[in-house]
């Protein structure tokens, strides 16, 4: 019996039950951002970030479908132009008849979203969400922002931070607050989780790791003598991307189709951490 074609239809009915696209935030643009629903899917190339590094990366593999994590289009467009980054994606992926579709806010909320791939990055045992909906049926999967934990075995603050550099794969981590003399519970929130640093502190995490933190945030976190740690967004969400991309390819095995699902190879922190060293800039 022939294989049944995967149309790019099917790859959204596939993703949704991975992580249902009717969670996503009301501000959100989910979904498929460039192509044909009809379309065939040949393979899948999987990545934090819409970048042009990824599209020639799909068309030099001839990739014919993208799945990313970020949205290439987040807000309404009035116009498609060229001579803009935006605008040399889409017409880059038009021109290679690649296919884009974005999995965000609901990818950061299911149970197994971006937060809980970074817990488990850190080794956090007994993990449960950090901010739920305010209503969720009884004995329903957990979703929401965020995860807190505890850590296998407690350790003292040069430790901590050992790990957290060698997890996270993070060249430099700023840290607000003061970090305890023995860490054991940690809360932590993949991406933009500066307004979850008081939902941590009231749950009695220790610390808390996350991107982007407000200088508010951060003064506060010092006020009230919690260690919030802002590692970076890029830091904080890429492993979910071998996350991801597990979880389609298992997927669409169970449906019975064997496209490949690889995770890209060309994406990078868009920071570089940059120190003073005798008076010169020395790239960390």
């Amino acid at each position: 019996m022939p294989e049944e074609i995967l149309t790019l239809q099917k790859l959204l009915t596939a993703l949704n039950h991975i992580a249902p696209f009717t969670m996503a935030e009301p501000w959100d643009n989910v979904g498929l951002m460039v192509g044909d629903p009809d379309q065939p899917v040949n393979n899948i190339l999987v990545a934090l970030d819409p970048t042009a590094e990824v599209i020639a990366e799909a068309a030099s593999q001839k990739i014919n479908t993208i799945i990313t994590h970020h949205p290439l289009i987040f807000t309404p467009l009035k116009k498609i132009q060229g001579n803009t980054p935006q605008g040399r994606m889409l017409t880059a992926a038009i021109r290679h008849d690649i296919a884009i579709i974005a999995c965000h806010t609901n990818l950061d909320l299911i149970n197994q979203g971006v937060s809980n791939a970074l817990a488990e990055q850190l080794g956090l045992v007994n993990s449960e969400t950090l901010s739920g909906p305010k209503e969720q049926p009884e004995n329903a999967p957990q979703t929401g922002y965020g995860k807190i934990g505890r850590l296998p075995a407690p350790l003292a603050p040069e430790q901590f931070l050992a790990k957290v550099f060698s997890a996270l794969g993070a060249t430099n981590l700023k840290i607000a607050g003061p970090l305890p003399q023995q860490i054991h519970t940690v809360a932590l929130c993949g991406g933009s989780g500066s307004d979850l640093a008081e939902t941590a502190f009231a749950r009695q995490a220790q610390v808390y790791i996350t991107g982007e933190v407000k200088h508010s945030v951060a003064r506060w976190g010092e006020a009230n003598g919690f260690c919030i740690i802002d590692a970076g967004h890029y830091a904080t969400e890429k492993h979910i991307v071998p996350v991801l991309t597990t979880m389609i390819r298992e997927t669409l095995q169970r449906l019975g189709h064997q496209q490949t699902v690889q995770a890209t190879t060309r994406q990078n922190n868009p920071f570089q951490c940059v120190i003073l060293h005798d008076n010169k800039p020395l790239y960390c």
